[in-house]
Formats: structure tokens, C-alpha cells, sequence
């Protein structure tokens, strides 16, 4: 009887054993499986869309946005500057012209219509066509210079420059006596000092914040060198 039932039985073991190598091999599967999913390939994917080529493009994407941002400060200085010196000259030609000047802080200061051939602050009336020339010229460097402009200072100074050089090549083109050779419209009259205008400040301005930013060893682009 225990013979017979050894005999019977011992085909179970090996099917149990089958059973369980069966499962075995399903779990190394599995689990192989699921190692090449996330093995070397997978690895090297996350590091292709995470590396540098994508810390470059975002790097860029940053960048453009920076620069046309400084762009449009720019010219919105300069936008604002040449606004303000044409009102201003509207206003002077206008209410102030052929009248008395009018009088700020005593004599220290006052409003009085002047018309300007020269160049700012009244010097070189006999080159107002060379004066109108450099203007048109500096207009035009700002804006070839607007395109590789990183620095928010440097914006600024230049809208300033941008600015005053419309300003007042605005009066060289339409004010008499004629094209390019118009006078510019002064009004603001410190005493012991040349007529000047709202363009001749923007100019100015502009012009000492570029020294600045050069002692400074600040460029265009927005890097800093040391000499």
C-alpha cells in the first residue's frame, strides 16, 4: 500500500516543481523586463533631453526675451525723449517766440526762443550740414548696436543718445531755413551758460552714463571686463 501510494504520488513532485520553476521564470522575466525599460537606453534618453543641448536651448529662449527686452527700453527712453523735446518746442514756438523771456529763478535761470544752427549749446553755426550728417549717422549705429544689447543701463544711455539725436535732427529736416539745414529751437537760458534744449540734456545725459559704464568695464552685451 505505502508502495503503491509512492508510485502515485511521485509524479505530483514534479509537477509542483514545474509549477514553481514556472513562476520563477515568470518573476525573472518580469523583472528583466522591467531593467530594460529603465536600464542604459532609457538612462541615456533622460540625460539626451536633460543635458546640455537642452540647457543651451533654454539658455537661448532665456536670451531672446532679454535682449528684446532691452531693445524695447530703448527705445522707449527714446520714444519718451524725443516726445518730450518736440512738445516742448511746440509749446516754445508757440507761446515764447518773439516774446520776453520768462524769468524761473531770477536771473539765474529762464525760458527764452532761440533758433540754433549749430550744434548743441550754439557752437559751430557754419556746419550745420555736417552736424545733421553726424546725427543721422549716430541714429544709425544705435540702432545696428540695439540689436546685440544685453544691459539695461546701457538701454537707457543709448535711448537717451537715440532721443536727443531725433530731436533735434527732427528741427535740421523741417525747420528753416531748409532741409538739413533747419535751425534748432533753444529755450532753457542758465546765466553764464550756452541756450540749450531738452535733446541737448537727453544727449548730455546719455553721453556721461556711456562714460560711466565704460569706467565701469560694463559693454553692450551685458558682460563685464576688468583691463
Amino acid at each position: 500500500m505505502a508502495e503503491a501510494e509512492r508510485i502515485i504520488g511521485t509524479p505530483d513532485i514534479p509537477d509542483a516543481d514545474r509549477d514553481e520553476q514556472d513562476r520563477d521564470g515568470q518573476r525573472r522575466a518580469g523583472t528583466e523586463g522591467a531593467a530594460a525599460d529603465t536600464g542604459r537606453p532609457g538612462t541615456e534618453g533622460t540625460a539626451a533631453d536633460t543635458g546640455r543641448p537642452g540647457t543651451d536651448g533654454a539658455a537661448a529662449d532665456t536670451g531672446r526675451p532679454r535682449g528684446k527686452r532691452r531693445i524695447a527700453v530703448l527705445f522707449a527712453v527714446a520714444a519718451f525723449a524725443y516726445a518730450l523735446d518736440l512738445i516742448s518746442k511746440m509749446i516754445v514756438v508757440a507761446k515764447l517766440e518773439h516774446h520776453e523771456p520768462i524769468e524761473i529763478v531770477g536771473d539765474w535761470l529762464r525760458f527764452e526762443a532761440i533758433r540754433n544752427a549749430g550744434a548743441a549749446f550754439g557752437f559751430g553755426e557754419a556746419f550745420t550740414v555736417i552736424f545733421t550728417v553726424i546725427a543721422a549717422a549716430v541714429i544709425v549705429v544705435i540702432i545696428r548696436l540695439a540689436r546685440k544689447l544685453y544691459s539695461l543701463p546701457w538701454a537707457i544711455a543709448l535711448g537717451l543718445l537715440l532721443g536727443g539725436a531725433l530731436g533735434n535732427l527732427t528741427d535740421r529736416i523741417f525747420r528753416s531755413p531748409g532741409v538739413f539745414e533747419g535751425a534748432v529751437v533753444d529755450f532753457i537760458a542758465p546765466k553764464h551758460f550756452a541756450v540749450f534744449n531738452l535733446a541737448d540734456s537727453a544727449i548730455v545725459c546719455g553721453g556721461i552714463l556711456i562714460v560711466l559704464l565704460s569706467f565701469r568695464g560694463l559693454d553692450p552685451d551685458g558682460t563685464v571686463h576688468k583691463d
